[in-house]
């Protein structure tokens, strides 16, 4: 494990006893300092997570500081394994009225996904389904796994940007006018846009839906 990181964590920890961050995070003291000796090796991204309710950073800080992080183009992925990666959960997107832009700067957790999905350099990141707009399909509180790129095809599932400041989860059905973004749940209006609009304010595509997860 890196000094850095070590002179990191022991600055986050400040005043703080190593008792008092135990009780918060439910990481025994015996083990923080076992760590702050250099006697372990860097904490697992789920003991950081822990960590990070008692202490004065973000879990997201921790991560990068202990080097698990690789930012490249707002999409984070941390290696964990052969076969799988954790992705990071950048919040909601709303699958109803499009509202503000999600904020690709705060990450709310993290998922793991299968290395096979990001073959070609492809970059993946995941967000969490508000509203009922695609319902039956997708429910308020499913996890979206989306591959990041600028196009789609048509009756793909998509986040797609309204003006670089809206966001919405639609099914983007293509027209040689323009396009559709289309609700699965009739109660709700789809929204059309002309090839002059999507080039105007524009319409952008974030990521494609390639998996959707469900709580039990």
């Amino acid at each position: 494990m890196e000094n850095k990181f070590i002179e990191f964590l022991t600055k986050q920890i400040g005043e703080k006893s190593l008792g008092q961050i135990e009780v918060i995070s439910g990481v025994s003291k015996s083990y923080i300092s076992k760590v702050l000796r250099g006697e372990r090796s860097t904490p697992k991204p789920e003991t950081l997570k822990k960590l990070s309710k008692a202490l004065s950073c973000s879990y997201e800080e921790l991560m990068k500081e202990a080097g698990y992080l690789n930012v490249d183009n707002n999409v984070s992925s941390v290696s964990i394994g052969t076969s799988f990666v954790r992705v990071p959960v950048f919040g909601e997107i709303p699958a109803g009225i499009p509202i503000e832009m999600i904020d690709t700067s705060y990450i709310e957790d993290y998922e793991d996904i299968s290395t096979e999905l990001l073959k070609g350099d492809k970059k993946a990141f995941c967000l969490k389904v508000r509203g009922e707009s695609m319902m039956p399909k997708f429910e308020n509180g499913d996890i979206l796994v989306l591959l990041q790129q600028e196009d789609c095809k048509s009756g793909d599932y998509c986040a797609v940007s309204i003006n670089h400041t809206e966001c919405t989860f639609k099914r983007v059905i293509k027209h040689p006018n323009g396009v559709t973004l289309q609700p699965l749940n009739p109660a709700f209006e789809p929204m059309f846009f002309t090839n002059q609009q999507i080039e105007e304010l524009p319409i952008t595509i974030l990521g494609v839906v390639v998996e959707v997860r469900r709580s039990l």
